[in-house]
């Protein structure tokens, strides 16, 4: 169930930046929602398990798995000006705080009987295009492919998307009848799951008021709700001389 953790402690805290709306929307229908891989911008993303495949007896073979796997992004970046910019560009962005231990521990509960075989939380490797050609060279073999490698394949990136430090929840449906649709969704206490909301930094403090006590007041929510002071000023202060010379 979880891949290219390592060292990550499962304490570790991760967390989503979304929109105001979208985290109401969790809180109220309690169903957390991953998406198909081909609605994320990236268009390497999902491309190994869309690619054709050549067996050793030289017939060439194209696997449906590209179209039955769902996910949904986090990152370790505490505070990120990047992250806000292109998740929120509206200045209307909420951040989510959880933990690796308990994202993995509610997915497992929503998916008792299926854990092992259609859910991984997993950390994206940032690779070279050479590395992540060998991956994609490496991820099928004569049998189809391992549960390992199918969710190993959608967690590489190209290096330029590094800042991102990701960690993905990703799902495999097997439901035929399911699979033409673009989210997924699970049972989710949004209570356990949360424990801490942040809005956005380039929110006025008057606006940052009205929106928690609606937020509040509309979903029940007690944990911590805050206001991110990335762009605060800074303190006022007399500086002194160096006697430095370069």
């Amino acid at each position: 169930m979880y891949l290219n953790l390592d060292s990550l402690k499962k304490d570790r805290c991760v967390y989503r930046i979304t929109t105001l709306e979208r985290v109401k929307e969790l809180f109220l229908t309690r169903q957390n929602v991953l998406v198909a891989p081909r609605l994320w911008d990236d268009p390497f993303e999902n491309f190994i398990l869309s690619s054709p495949v050549r067996l050793k007896s030289g017939e060439i073979m194209e696997y449906p798995f590209h179209e039955s796997v769902y996910g949904q992004c986090w990152t370790l970046h505490k505070a990120s000006d990047a992250m806000w910019r292109i998740y929120a560009s509206n200045g209307n962005g909420v951040r989510i705080r959880s933990s690796v231990e308990t994202l993995g521990r509610l997915f497992e509960q929503a998916h008792p009987e299926h854990t092992d075989t259609r859910c991984c939380v997993g950390r994206v490797r940032y690779l070279t295009s050479s590395k992540m050609r060998k991956v994609a060279n490496t991820t099928f073999d004569d049998f189809g492919i391992g549960m390992d490698k199918l969710f190993g394949s959608l967690l590489v990136k190209r290096p330029a998307f590094s800042h991102e430090k990701e960690l993905r929840l990703l799902y495999l449906e097997i439901d035929d009848t399911k699979l033409k649709s673009d989210t997924y969704s699970y049972s989710v206490d949004p209570h356990q799951m949360i424990d801490q909301i942040m809005f956005d930094p380039r929110m006025s403090y008057k606006e940052f008021e009205h929106v928690k006590t609606d937020f509040q007041q509309s979903t029940g929510f007690r944990g911590r709700i805050l206001r991110s002071l990335l762009y605060a000023a800074p303190k006022r202060e007399i500086l002194g001389i160096s006697d430095w010379e370069p």
